[in-house]
């Protein structure tokens, strides 16, 4: 018997990582033919018919800085937000209206941006055809509503998953930026059949429990449940139960229901940037983690949170550097 079957014997069942078998990668279950293409797109069809009340995300709450405007754009237009005296979120057009200015090199005093070309100041009020925009902070994520884009009945709020409390999870952000739509990001999570094949370096023994095929679901129903290992190193992982919702048309949601880290969740934003130069179309992908645990050893994880956030930002890169390539051959295909 080898060290690692005298190990594995013995592993208690009750520990987060265990050890597993697996077949070699050309010789694990094909899932081809449970990856129904008719079976996607009817989800992303469903998250499509819900409403956003016109919000897009722009980036993490941490870019926004107290002492200094960030600049953004959504579907071409730019923006710039800002934090006021007392560090609410503000946004508006990110063009001065006096020359036009570009109000992310702005200056902060008192709350208020003050161009730098002329010094015109902007605030929370209208000044001529300069009108703030409607935002909203969630604690991780920055959101502008953009009622002509969005074209549906505005809501005083964005959509938002529920989520673990933040005085028990810790959280990080990752974005990157690919050539393709806001549907093509959403479809490539809508997928989760592709996991253990794109991603073995992260994934293992995959399998997709249930998944809606009828584009009329009710709405408890409508959500792919898999069973998945995260994989740590070499055989040795985390197995789970996770659900993938879409709860409005740009976000797709991913919850631990079973294992380790129930409640935990991992939230995918697809938001419209315009066109580059090559008049093609850029997708911003805001990918929120929020892990948590009932374990008492993660509070000494929670007090280590600057030293694991760029870790976990790191590792959701890695997945959507590959992820985005699946998101950008679906738009080539497609057009």
């Amino acid at each position: 018997m080898s060290v690692r079957s005298r190990i594995t014997g013995h592993w208690p069942q009750r520990w987060p990582v265990q050890p597993f078998s697996e077949a070699r990668w050309p010789r694990q279950r094909p899932t081809y033919q449970e990856a129904s293409p008719a079976v996607i797109e009817a989800a992303v069809k469903r998250g499509e018919a819900r409403p956003s009340g016109n919000w897009y995300v722009v980036g993490a709450s941490r870019d926004v800085r107290p002492d200094a405007p960030l600049g953004a754009a959504v579907a071409g237009r730019e923006l710039v937000l800002w934090r006021d005296d007392g560090g609410v979120l503000r946004a508006g057009p990110g063009a001065c209206p006096h020359l036009g200015a570009p109000l992310a090199e702005a200056k902060l005093d008192c709350g208020e941006l003050v161009c730098r070309w002329h010094g015109l100041r902007l605030g929370a009020g209208t000044r001529g055809a300069w009108s703030p925009v409607p935002c909203h902070d969630d604690g991780v994520l920055t959101w502008v509503r953009l009622d002509d884009l969005g074209g549906e009945p505005p809501t005083d709020a964005p959509v938002l998953p529920e989520r673990p409390a933040p005085e028990t999870s810790v959280e990080a952000v990752a974005a990157l930026t690919g050539v393709c739509e806001p549907a093509d990001v959403v479809a490539n999570r809508l997928d989760p059949w592709h996991g253990a094949w794109f991603h073995p370096y992260s994934f293992a023994r995959l399998r997709v429990l249930d998944a809606p095929v009828a584009l009329d679901v009710a709405e408890e129903d409508d959500r792919f449940l898999v069973e998945v290992t995260f994989r740590l190193a070499g055989r040795w992982g985390v197995p789970v139960r996770a659900e993938f919702t879409c709860p409005e048309p740009r976000t797709v949601v991913m919850r631990i229901t079973d294992g380790e880290g129930a409640g935990s969740v991992v939230e995918t934003h697809a938001t419209p940037l315009g066109a580059g130069a090559d008049g093609r179309p850029r997708t911003a992908v805001t990918e929120a983690t929020i892990a948590t645990s009932g374990r008492p050893g993660f509070a000494l994880a929670r007090h280590a949170a600057p030293l694991l956030r760029p870790l976990m930002r790191r590792t959701a890169a890695r997945l959507w550097r590959d992820d985005l390539a699946y998101a950008e051959r679906r738009y080539q295909l497609r057009g």
